[in-house]
């Protein structure tokens, strides 16, 4: 009996071995993306818009690409060449978007390129995120604007605010986001942005 008793303890441990691997594979993650880009979304004086947008990235990735040859909506905006893109694949997530010859509220605001670029990363199941406005010939109310930093607030007469490369971003550890609307106009009954790229990702 004490043979049959080691021999069946045996047994048992060996099926542990073999199947405990299978077992944890079974229980692996999957890397996870997430992304969406709008060259221009704007609600204004009861008009809405989302011009050039990719719609969201699905979480096992993708590429996804829209375009707009142009747009003018009298005293709310003009712009040309509007183009978004938004992928994902093995350890990053990527989205970009950008227009050409903006004209914002009649002037107020213009701009001859304005882009928006941000992405996410995994290193080691570790996740990071970066992302950067890129705006050629930006004037607000007259005045030329140079872009350093992030989030640059600009005040803008009739109550309209400016900001400039504005970015927020959350990550650690497995998971990171981040968002770059490269202007984002605000004020009385008025929110456009435009060059907006948002990436994600969740490590495996």
């Amino acid at each position: 009996m004490t043979e049959k008793k080691l021999s069946l303890i045996a047994i048992c441990l060996t099926a542990v071995l073999v199947f405990s691997p299978a077992a944890s594979f079974a229980q692996a993650t999957t890397t996870t993306f997430s992304g969406e880009a709008v060259a221009l979304k704007a609600n204004a004086a009861g008009i809405t818009l989302a011009l050039s947008d990719t719609g969201a990235l699905p979480s096992g990735g993708g590429n996804l690409s829209t375009s707009v040859a142009s747009i003018n909506v009298l005293g709310l905006a003009s712009a040309d060449a509007l183009k978004s893109t938004a992928s994902g694949s093995g350890s990053s997530s990527q989205s970009q978007s950008s227009v050409t010859n903006l004209s914002l509220l009649g002037g107020l605001v213009a701009a001859d390129v304005v882009k928006s670029n941000s992405s996410a990363t995994c290193s080691s199941s570790q996740a990071s995120v970066s992302g950067n406005a890129e705006l050629v010939g930006l004037v607000a109310a007259g005045q030329s604007i140079v872009v350093s930093n992030p989030n640059l607030a600009i005040s803008l007469p009739g109550g309209i605010s400016l900001i400039v490369n504005e970015q927020t971003r959350s990550s650690g550890g497995n998971a990171g986001s981040i968002t770059v609307n490269a202007l984002h106009v605000k004020g009385p009954s008025i929110d456009i942005v435009v060059g907006s790229a948002q990436s994600g990702i969740t490590c495996s």
